[in-house]
């Protein structure tokens, strides 16, 4: 049975695009975040390092899912692979950088943007395995069957079944 590493790949994308939505609506809707650890995520969404050019990062990590999605529901050949692995790359790398900001600049760590980053890095880890073993090349053509081996160059096969049976009884 093949694994269905595509498959399990666009659960997480779509599971991603869900905290990401969440995490956009409350920035927008200027709510309080769900959130176990006390005020760890409100301080972490209102922090400096919670917009990047004015622009909310949660807004870009949802843009960043749907493009993730988006590669992953393409037709599976090599520039869609690579382009996964591309968005991957960019959506790990930055949320490693915000996950560093969080830890030793905020001294405070947001459970939703840490789930995103835990998604993040198995898309990562996974777009890199698909892209790396799965090839679009199916391989040299199979070599044409050999000729049937029989009497000489010019040797015809000898009929086999019922219709050799025939042949021989009315010689």
């Amino acid at each position: 049975m093949r694994f269905p590493l595509r498959r399990v790949m666009l659960a997480l994308a779509v599971i991603g695009l869900g905290v990401a939505t969440y995490l956009t609506i409350i920035h927008y809707a200027d709510i309080k975040p769900a959130c176990t650890a006390g005020a760890s995520c409100i301080k972490v969404q209102s922090s400096v390092w919670s917009k990047l050019d004015g622009i909310p990062v949660a807004l870009l990590g949802l843009i960043g899912y749907i493009g993730i999605t988006a590669s992953l529901l393409a037709p599976d050949r090599e520039e869609t692979r690579l382009a996964t692995l591309g968005l991957t790359l960019v959506g790990f790398a930055f949320s490693g950088y915000l996950t560093y900001r969080e830890l030793f600049s905020i001294h405070a760590i947001c459970e939703w943007c840490a789930s995103s980053a835990v998604i993040l890095t198995l898309l990562f880890i996974s777009a890199a395995y698909r892209y790396v073993t799965v090839s679009d090349h199916v391989g040299p053509a199979a070599p044409p069957p050999l000729p049937p081996k029989g009497k000489g160059a010019g040797a015809r096969p000898a009929a086999s079944g019922r219709a050799a049976g025939r042949t021989k009884a009315r010689t």
